[in-house]
């Protein structure tokens, strides 16, 4: 009987070292880049300890509501008018594949923009960057207009199909721009694929609230941000390879 119970217990107890070595593992794996990754040309522009490498837009330093939060790049509580700011890279990219996790408070707004340009006379990242939308699709108040849901083009093209998660659950993406054609991914799946600089992208551009921002768009490379709405958001996993 004694024998059976030993038995009991040592199973019990490789169990829970198994649970434990498969969360550590998984926690370790965020941030990281595999031998395969690193061959192909990624890099991490997150390295889940520091904000080293970032800063907000058109400042030198990262406002203090972005912070490290258990291995993210977190927007807390924006309690100064200079504590949040668009958090900006230091590098610029032109052609790139950028891979990242998002998680976004209920209710929430963010989004990840390329190609932005910085100086005294761009004054907000918008003004010059394309975004793949960040949002609470089913809390905040944007989700009711068309081309501003979660990976959308930002009030450009439409996402399709349409798989969020909700506030409070993690979501992958990827933005692929390689000679102006430029795709993106949520959660696995291709959600919006379309051209850059051509006559239809013209006509999109000319029909959207970015048609009087004479500088929107009009760069081949520039920073990647990721947007401060005023909302609580976490991003992790940020890495990126040029094209």
């Amino acid at each position: 009987m004694m024998k059976g119970w030993k038995i009991s217990i040592l199973i019990c107890g490789l169990l829970a070292a198994t649970v434990v070595f498969n969360t550590a593992f998984a926690q370790s794996g965020d941030n990281t880049l595999t031998k395969k990754e690193k061959k192909q040309g990624w890099q991490l522009l997150f390295d889940g300890k520091t904000t080293d490498g970032w800063h907000s837009f058109n400042k030198p330093e990262l406002g203090k509501a972005w912070d490290v939060d258990n291995g993210t790049l977190h927007l807390g509580k924006i309690k100064g008018k200079d504590d949040g700011g668009d958090a900006t890279t230091r590098e610029v990219f032109g052609d790139f594949e950028l891979k990242l996790d998002w998680k976004i408070s209920l209710n929430g707004n963010s989004g990840v923009m390329f190609l932005v340009q910085e100086g005294p006379q761009f004054e907000r990242p918008y003004h010059t960057g394309p975004e793949m939308q960040v949002l609470d699709n089913n809390g905040h108040p944007d989700a009711k207009i068309i081309k501003h849901r979660a990976g959308d083009l930002y009030d450009l093209i439409t996402s399709s199909p349409e798989n969020v998660k909700p506030a409070g659950e993690w979501n992958s993406i990827s933005i692929r721009l390689k000679d102006a054609h430029l795709d993106f991914w949520q959660n696995g799946s291709k959600v919006m694929s379309t051209t850059l600089w051509d006559d239809n992208w013209n006509k999109l551009v000319a029909g959207s609230k970015f048609k009087n921002m004479p500088d929107f768009a009009k760069f081949k490379s520039g920073h990647i941000v990721l947007q401060d709405h005023g909302n609580e958001v976490w991003y992790k996993n940020i890495k990126i390879r040029k094209l």
